[in-house]
């Protein structure tokens, strides 16, 4: 792996997309989110890239050491972890019964985490000396908003997974941009958890119809990537050597 990591970067996020996938998308079209298999693949996963990042001391370069220094300045992380909640919206639900719903949670959990350290750690750095930052955070934010096209292919609705993708895609510029100016994976591994955990809470979690309020999160979603970029372009950068 180390070999494969020092010959090609992008390569190295690749495969790691690619190994995500391929697991992910089965055991979840199979068993579901509330399978203790969905929980035990994904650990799998997370304690290989973690263990490969801590082993390689690629820490700091992938904003795994703690949370930005300058903390006071990301106010702005506010409206980012009003948005995580959006999933409430529409009302409370639970959407397995029993000890599925906490493998459900655990699974989003670790889902956050893996996404976040491969799209914006591997994908997003092996890109920008490559592509140079405006093109890294384009393919970073829209190869992650594709990526959730896999929905189709574990029992979701088609408008729900079209809508998935354009939502998935203004959140991936959100924690893409919020890590390259912050120096820190934290915050959007954070958010990115929150979003994902509160889907298990939804009202109606199990439903693939889109309500207004759904729409409205989508909307609020999208608009506030763009206010972040706008934002976030303004200010210096930190933790970007």
């Amino acid at each position: 792996m180390r070999r494969l990591y020092e010959k090609n970067e992008l390569f190295f996020a690749l495969f790691w997309i690619i190994v995500y996938c391929l697991v992910s998308i089965p055991i979840r079209g199979t068993f579901g989110d509330g399978s203790g298999w969905m929980t035990i693949a994904l650990l799998a996963i997370a304690v290989s890239i973690t263990a490969f990042i801590k082993k390689n001391s690629l820490q700091e370069k992938y904003g795994l050491t703690g949370w930005p220094s300058s903390s006071g300045r990301y106010l702005l992380f506010i409206p980012m972890w009003i948005l995580a909640t959006g999933n409430l919206w529409d009302g409370v639900g639970i959407a397995y019964s029993g000890v599925n719903q906490v493998y459900a949670v655990v699974s989003m959990l670790l889902i956050s985490y893996i996404e976040e350290v491969i799209f914006r750690g591997f994908l997003f750095k092996a890109l920008i000396p490559r592509d140079g930052l405006k093109i890294a955070v384009i393919i970073s934010s829209v190869t992650f908003g594709i990526g959730h096209i896999v929905n189709l292919f574990a029992g979701q609705a088609s408008l729900e997974a079209v809508a998935t993708v354009f939502f998935a895609i203004a959140w991936g510029f959100i924690f893409t941009f919020v890590f390259y100016k912050s120096g820190s994976l934290w915050p959007g591994i954070i958010a990115h958890g929150l979003v994902d955990a509160f889907s298990k809470f939804a009202r109606d979690p199990e439903s693939h119809a889109i309500t207004a309020m759904d729409w409205s999160y989508i909307g609020a979603t999208i608009l506030t990537a763009i206010l972040y970029g706008l934002y976030l372009s303004r200010l210096a950068d930190e933790g970007n050597d």
